[in-house]
Formats: C-alpha cells, sequence, structure tokens
C-alpha cells in the first residue's frame, strides 16, 4: 500500500474501510475498502480529519488483512466447523456445526501463530460445544500482511485442518451395577439414573442395565453377555477401591480386556479404570460419580462418543486435574481435564 495526500489520490483505491460520524450522530463506515476516490470525496476526507490516505498498490507482495483472515479460515477450520464469510478489520470468528467434541491440533496451532502477522485464538481442545458456538477467531494484526506468511499458513495445513468437531455416536451402552449389598435390595441404586443421564447426554443407546453380587463370576457373565449383544460401551459401577473384596478392576481384566489405564491423577475420580477388547470400551466408574457432578469419567467420555482416541500419557492429566469444586459448576467451561 502507499500513503498519499487525497488531493492526489484521485482515482486511487482506498485500503481499507474509513470511519467518521454519520448524519445520525453515530460513528460508521464513510468509505468502503476499495472506493475509488474522486475529487467530490476530498472535502469528506478532509472533514473526517483524513489528510492522508492509504492506497492499494497493486504492484506490492501483500494481501489485505480481510483477505489474509479469510486464507486461514478456509485452511484451519475442518469438518463441524465454519466461520464468517464477511471478515471485519481482519479477524473472522469460528463457529460449531454441529453438537460434538471440539478438537484442536496444538502443533498446528503454534505453528501458525509464530507465523508473522497472524493471531489465532481457540477454546480448549476437548471442549463439548453446541451448534452456533463461537469456537475461536482469527486476526490480522497489520492492515496487509506480506503474502508469504498466507503461504505459509496454507502449508502448515496442507494435510489436515487445525480445528474440528467431531460428531457424538449413538454408541450402545451396557451398565453393570456390582455390590451384594444393592443387589439384594439392602440398599437403593444411585447410579443407574447418573450413569443413563451422562450416556444420554451423548446420545448413547443403554442397551440393558445388570445388577451383579459381589461374585466375580456373575460380572464376567454380564460383561460377556454385553459383548455378545453388540456393546460398543460397557459402565461398571461399584468395586472400585482397593479392598480386597472390589472385584470391578478384577473382572475387567480377566474378560480378556486390555487395560488403558487403572487411577489417574485427578480428584475427583482418582480410581477410573478404562479398558478395551476388541473395539469396546469398559470404564469402571469411580466411586465419585455418585455424589461429583463432575469426575474424570466426564472428561473421558465425551472422547470415547466422538471416536477420539485415548491418550496414554495420564501423567500429564495431573495438571489441571485437581477440581476447585466450584459452588456452581461450569465444566466443561473450567480448567478441569485440560491437561492433555
Amino acid at each position: 500500500m502507499k500513503k498519499l495526500r487525497v488531493q492526489d489520490a484521485i482515482g486511487e483505491s482506498l485500503c481499507h474501510d474509513m470511519t467518521g460520524i454519520l448524519p445520525d450522530g453515530k460513528k460508521g463506515v464513510v468509505f468502503k475498502r476499495g472506493h475509488v476516490i474522486r475529487e467530490s470525496d476530498i472535502p469528506a476526507l478532509l472533514d473526517i480529519g483524513k489528510s492522508h490516505i492509504f492506497a492499494w498498490d497493486p504492484d506490492a507482495d501483500e494481501v489485505h488483512e480481510d483477505d489474509a483472515a479469510m486464507i486461514c479460515a478456509e485452511a484451519v477450520c475442518g469438518n463441524g466447523v465454519s466461520y464468517d464469510k464477511t471478515p471485519s478489520e481482519g479477524k473472522v470468528l469460528m463457529y460449531s456445526d454441529i453438537h460434538g467434541l471440539f478438537c484442536v491440533q496444538r502443533d498446528l496451532l503454534r505453528r501458525i501463530n509464530s507465523v508473522g502477522d497472524y493471531t489465532v485464538a481457540c477454546l480448549p481442545s476437548y471442549t463439548d460445544v453446541e451448534p452456533g458456538q463461537k469456537l475461536g477467531g482469527i486476526r490480522i494484526v497489520p492492515l496487509v500482511t506480506k503474502r508469504e506468511n498466507t503461504e505459509s499458513v496454507q502449508r502448515i495445513c496442507t494435510d489436515e485442518p487445525v480445528f474440528r468437531v467431531h460428531p457424538y455416536k449413538p454408541l450402545k451402552c451396557g451398565v453393570i451395577i456390582t455390590g451384594s449389598e444393592v443387589y439384594y435390595g439392602r440398599i437403593e441404586d444411585k447410579f443407574e439414573p447418573i450413569m443413563r443421564r451422562k450416556i444420554e447426554k451423548y446420545g448413547g443407546e443403554i442397551i440393558g442395565v445388570v445388577k451383579c453380587p459381589d461374585d466375580l463370576g456373575d460380572i464376567l457373565k454380564a460383561i460377556s453377555a454385553f459383548g455378545a449383544g453388540g456393546a460398543d460401551l460397557i459402565l461398571l459401577t461399584g468395586g472400585m477401591s482397593v479392598d480386597p473384596d472390589d472385584l470391578t478392576p478384577t473382572a475387567i481384566r480377566e474378560s480378556g480386556a486390555a487395560i488403558i489405564t487403572q487411577g489417574i491423577p485427578m480428584q475427583p475420580g482418582n480410581m477410573l479404570t478404562i479398558a478395551e477388547k476388541d473395539g469396546m470400551y469398559m470404564i469402571g466408574v469411580p466411586g465419585a460419580s455418585m455424589h461429583s457432578p463432575v469426575t474424570s469419567l466426564d472428561v473421558f467420555l465425551p472422547r470415547i462418543f466422538a471416536g477420539i482416541d485415548i491418550p496414554r500419557d495420564f501423567a500429564a492429566f495431573g495438571e489441571g486435574g485437581f477440581c476447585s469444586g466450584c459452588e456452581v459448576c461450569t465444566y466443561p467451561r473450567c480448567y478441569f481435564g485440560r491437561g492433555l
């Protein structure tokens, strides 16, 4: 772009919108980007305090902020993500198209934010989002950027976008509630309604709820029956502590499932167990899920329903894994479970 006196700018194209006080007394756009300056425009430009203007130089190797923002949006947005089609002052907002799990390719995002003039901010990865929810924004810092910067952003996203929203899958779910005290009716079961709410939140189908006594054989039979019935996910409640007669982790292991983790550095929910067998997940539900609105279970359930691989670096969940127990829970709009 080039700087010119307004008197010398007749016939030139404006690089950006020019604002001023409109006849209604409010500030607004007086001349839009791309407007070709006429001699009759000079008094109006002077009236809004513009003795010089920036005109577009077609020979300069530069990209306007709005165009640069759009190039970035097209590159970074994948399935389930949409964006403004009319950028303003180099800014584009991104939105979720669906109810699903928002996922960020963090390395790619860091690389883009290392490119000159580009700033891209977003929600944390693995956030549960609703249709129309804002996911983040793209902003170009200067009025124009070098074309090489826009090309760098496009190269970074050659193989995959930075942002996706994964839809939740209607998984077939079985619930196994263990404990002789529940099985024989000595106490009322509190887990079933909680598990139903959590499964229904992600559109899962409950294909059965089975109560088992503290008997390893009975628990294994229930696991086998759900597996034969086509379950994608089995949630097992009760018997998750370290007492000798707490059989749930033992049953999961003896079912032939591969243990992904038994225990995790998160509170509440340290006793979470996750295993996998022939594409079917099994989760030993931590006892804290009975009285805490959010536990480690709520961090991993949406990933399973969205078909996202469970990470193996569970040690990273210690940072941000301690729930503050806020009087009004705002999860997932908080730090809990953001370690990885």
